[in-house]
């Protein structure tokens, strides 16, 4: 697995979260019964990269936002996730706050 390429990482790190199998999520997202254990494995080593539209549908079915893929540390992984859950509203909330913590920090 390539180190400089989070998406393999996250990948399977959403799918065990959901506790279900490689050959699961490829059939949930519409992949063939006999190729989505292979086509998943695939991913997650990092062999393959899943195309835009693939992603997207796999970030709905692990309930995860697309950007949450190319999160390179954890809590940055973690923060979008989280981030993704809220309104508009508080998402400016945490913008506002995020910037306030920034303007400290000078």
């Amino acid at each position: 697995m390539s180190t400089d390429n989070p998406i393999p990482k996250r990948l399977k790190e959403a799918r065990k979260k959901m506790k279900i199998t490689q050959k699961d999520l490829g059939v949930r997202i519409g992949m063939d019964e006999g190729a989505a254990s292979a086509r998943m494995n695939q991913y997650e080593k990092g062999v393959h990269m899943p195309d835009v539209r693939t992603l997207k549908l796999l970030a709905k079915e692990l309930g995860v936002p697309l950007n949450y893929f190319f999160c390179e540390d954890d809590s940055t992984a973690e923060i979008a996730t989280a981030i993704s859950k809220l309104s508009e509203e508080q998402r400016n909330q945490v913008l506002e706050f995020i910037k306030n913590i920034q303007d400290e920090n000078k």
